[in-house]
């Protein structure tokens, strides 16, 4: 499908079946919706030492959302969020191991999303990320419902966001520049979550072909045994220094015993986001700050 022949009088021909059983075909064309394009690979490719900056915050603030509400934090115990059983053993925290574990794989993950993204190895990667949350092709299924794992994308999203443009050093163009990049990205990544979770396209399911190839990966490897190597970005006269990857995040907000507490009920306004806007109005910033 060439993208580049569309005219302003004829809308551009999607093959629709070629959505479902093509990845490539997919990635063309969510790359042209979403006007991905050289100047978003530019900035990725020479902001990627930002980017990498980030990830050890991210990590720790992304496990500690995932740890603060029971039906995400049992998941590490039953590796499904359908089963609402409680687990035999107490919940898990931060310093367990299983949760450093699941750390080092996210901080994997986003060390990868620094890497290419001209080659169709780095979009079968996130394919294969999407794949696995899903249960579908593995030895031990790991089956998570959409509505959390949109969420944590938005998480991640809300976190990207906030620490670029809130960076101490960098021009406003290339902050700008870098959110609308990274942005993109994760809304393909999001993309390619939704696709094992929709039923649009289950018609095509015995003519997939690049969806349809998946490895039975490690778990955590996806296809790479180890931890993908860095490439160097260029800098600029704006930036005069980099952050430390080390500073702790600032936020440290904590978690409802419920969502709906009962004996709270009688003072909810009608509007349940009423009551949002006297709040207070300051905002911390999430990685920077000290």
């Amino acid at each position: 499908m060439d993208y580049s022949t569309a005219s302003a009088a004829q809308p551009m021909h999607v093959d629709r079946k070629l959505l479902y059983t093509s990845l490539e075909e997919r990635i063309k064309y969510l790359h042209h919706f979403l006007d991905f394009n050289s100047s978003d690979i530019e900035a990725l490719l020479t902001g990627n030492k930002y980017i990498k900056q980030l990830i050890p915050a991210v990590v720790n603030l992304v496990y500690k959302k995932l740890l603060q509400y029971d039906i995400t934090s049992r998941a590490f115990h039953t590796r499904t969020t359908v089963d609402e059983t409680e687990p035999d053993e107490d919940y898990l925290h931060d310093e367990t191991p299983k949760i450093k574990r699941r750390k080092m794989f996210l901080r994997w993950y986003l060390t990868r999303l620094c890497q290419d993204p001209t080659t169709m190895d780095f979009w079968r990667y996130l394919n294969k990320v999407g794949m696995m949350h899903s249960g579908q092709v593995r030895r031990s299924p790991l089956n998570i419902e959409y509505i959390h794992i949109g969420a944590c994308m938005g998480y991640i999203q809300d976190i990207w966001i906030e620490a670029m443009m809130s960076h101490p050093h960098l021009s406003l163009r290339r902050k700008i520049a870098l959110v609308r990049a990274v942005n993109k990205i994760l809304w393909i990544q999001n993309d390619l979550f939704a696709r094992y979770h929709s039923s649009d396209g289950d018609e095509f399911a015995d003519e997939m072909s690049d969806f349809a190839s998946y490895a039975e990966d490690q778990e955590g490897y996806l296809g790479n045994k180890r931890m993908l190597g860095s490439s160097s970005g260029s800098s600029t006269e704006d930036d005069r220094s980099s952050i430390s990857s080390g500073i702790a995040p600032s936020i440290d907000s904590a978690a409802p015993s419920t969502i709906g507490n009962a004996s709270n009920s009688s003072k909810v306004s009608v509007c349940p986001f009423a009551e949002m806007g006297k709040a207070s109005n300051s905002t911390e910033t999430k990685i920077w700050a000290n």
